[in-house]
């Protein structure tokens, strides 16, 4: 079959599907030479009669069942976080429900799971430096109470309420005091949320860096992490350089991920990103090789996968979600292409189309006719003639 793809300018164009199907099956030895972290979507509940305000309806057995996939094929998952649409569309109430089934689904295969900490029960600000610790302290303690290591996200609430660098230091340093094990740092780029701008107390990059490791130094035994999200490997780089001893650096950077990881003489990052999602499999297969000494094989595998990561991740990159859950339906990982919130709609269709040719081009579907016949029957829906 040939499909007729939109192009941004509107025109189509014939594309005849590679038809080379993904050969990476789950298995495999544990991951060792690194920790790497897939950040995991949840699927909706397609039939549930719910509106864009109303609270996230989860199709809960198939958001459960691509954990399992992702812990089959080695990876551990970050659960709760901003792949699972996190502050867009699912509210606190979703998120611990999520935490909850994935913590003991997680006990029951084995599986690595860390889960995200944040300030989003609170309602419509503004509100105190004492009301965002609270809420804080109350996701830490249910996340930590479910068995799962804490992921210390970034709040909208603190970046509102925050007057300078020395209240993050407040806020963080109590957090972290409380803590029962050590747990990972988020930093989040504006570019992902950008509610987030200023964070650490300080606009300038160089400043806000000072502010975060000024956090890390006062409790370095209390964090497991750091995963840094600002699309800048030349940051990332100088900022495990300065890391303490024994804290992780896990990579954020969903464009820059192979060099990142694979690193260099003076140290590499770990990977905690929403990329490794659709990924999983060429992610496990390439530290697997890093296990063995191969570099050249891991830079075989994941360098031919970055022009889909950033074509997901491009501006406005914050929706990147929409184009993880495509892959998703059309690697027979769900049976539709619906989202919390009604977020499917969020990319245009020739972003879809593209996501859909560089899949297939990397042979990232298990059953190829079955992602060229959804393909067809989503441009078919969208108007396009076959």
């Amino acid at each position: 079959m040939t499909l007729r793809l939109p192009a941004p300018d509107g025109s189509l164009r014939d594309y005849r599907p590679g038809g080379r199907a993904l050969t990476l099956a789950p298995g495999g030895p544990p991951l060792a030479s690194r920790r790497v972290f897939s950040a995991a979507h949840v699927v909706a509940d397609p039939l549930a009669d719910t509106g864009p305000d109303d609270p996230a309806a989860v199709d809960w057995d198939a958001t459960l069942a691509f954990r399992r996939h992702l812990w089959g094929h080695g990876l551990a998952v970050a659960e709760a976080m901003d792949t699972a649409q996190r502050g867009m569309g699912l509210d606190w109430a979703g998120a611990k429900e999520l935490i909850r089934r994935s913590a003991a689904e997680a006990r029951a295969v084995g599986g690595g799971l860390a889960c995200g900490v944040g300030t989003d029960q609170l309602g419509p600000g503004p509100h105190t430096l004492a009301e965002v610790t609270a809420a804080y302290e109350e996701q830490l303690a249910f996340v930590e109470g479910c068995g799962a290591q804490a992921v210390l996200m970034a709040s909208r609430a603190l970046a509102a309420a925050a007057q300078g660098p020395e209240d993050y230091l407040k806020v963080y340093g109590s957090l972290l005091r409380q803590a029962a094990e050590p747990v990972i740092l988020h930093w989040l780029g504006p570019m992902f949320d950008p509610h987030l701008d200023g964070y650490w107390g300080e606009a300038d990059l160089d400043a806000a860096t000072e502010s975060f490791l000024a956090v890390l130094a006062e409790h370095p035994d209390k964090v497991d992490g750091i995963k840094v999200s600002l699309l800048d490997a030349e940051r990332e780089i100088a900022l495990r350089g300065r890391l303490p001893v024994g804290v992780r650096c896990y990579t954020g950077d969903d464009f820059h991920y192979p060099e990142l990881i694979a690193g260099d003489d003076q140290g590499f990052s770990h990977a905690l990103l929403g990329v490794f999602d659709p990924l999983a499999p060429f992610a496990a297969e390439a530290v697997r090789a890093l296990d063995t000494g191969d570099a050249e094989r891991f830079r075989s595998l994941l360098d031919p996968t970055t022009p889909l990561a950033r074509h997901l991740f491009a501006q406005p990159t914050r929706f990147y979600k929409t184009g993880v859950v495509l892959l998703a339906w059309l690697g027979g990982h769900q049976s539709h292409f619906t989202m919390v919130g009604g977020l499917h709609s969020a990319r245009s269709l020739p972003h879809l189309a593209r996501a859909y040719e560089l899949a297939d081009t990397l042979g990232l579907f298990p059953d190829p006719g079955l992602a060229e016949a959804r393909m067809s029957a989503l441009l078919h829906v969208h108007g396009v003639p076959r």
